[in-house]
């Protein structure tokens, strides 16, 4: 599974998931590709979970480094954003890297409001 692939790869907060697990979370995931023309490859790949409602978290944004710095992060970015519109979420969060941070702000993201408010329990 390429999703898999690219995660291992190229995303350290999914070091160690296994193929089991990274089905089950596009199973219950909307799930974005971006795909070559010429080979059909899979290069870019986002994931949104949500309540379709007012809620959604973006995750596991990555692009092939092969493919990188020519515009696919913010494509598949603003394409996930295009198909959640219709629904009027609330609010859309994510988590960024350092080095990712820089790219979402300047496409309007902004830290969280009232961070102090967030918590999060974590498994073992």
């Amino acid at each position: 599974m390429r999703v898999h692939q690219l995660l291992l790869e190229h995303a350290h907060w999914a070091q160690g998931r296994d193929r089991e697990t990274q089905e089950a979370i596009i199973a219950g995931s909307r799930n974005y590709g971006i795909y070559q023309g010429r080979t059909g490859d899979q290069v870019a790949y986002a994931r949104v979970v949500t309540d379709g409602v007012t809620f959604a978290w973006l995750a596991d944004v990555v692009v092939d480094p092969a493919h990188r710095r020519c515009g696919l992060g913010a494509a598949i970015v603003d394409g996930v954003l295009e198909d959640l519109a219709p629904l009027g979420l609330t609010r859309v969060v994510l988590k960024a890297s350092a080095e990712a941070r820089v790219l979402y702000e300047r496409a309007g993201w902004t830290p969280l409001d009232g961070p102090e408010d967030w918590m999060e329990r974590r498994r073992g």
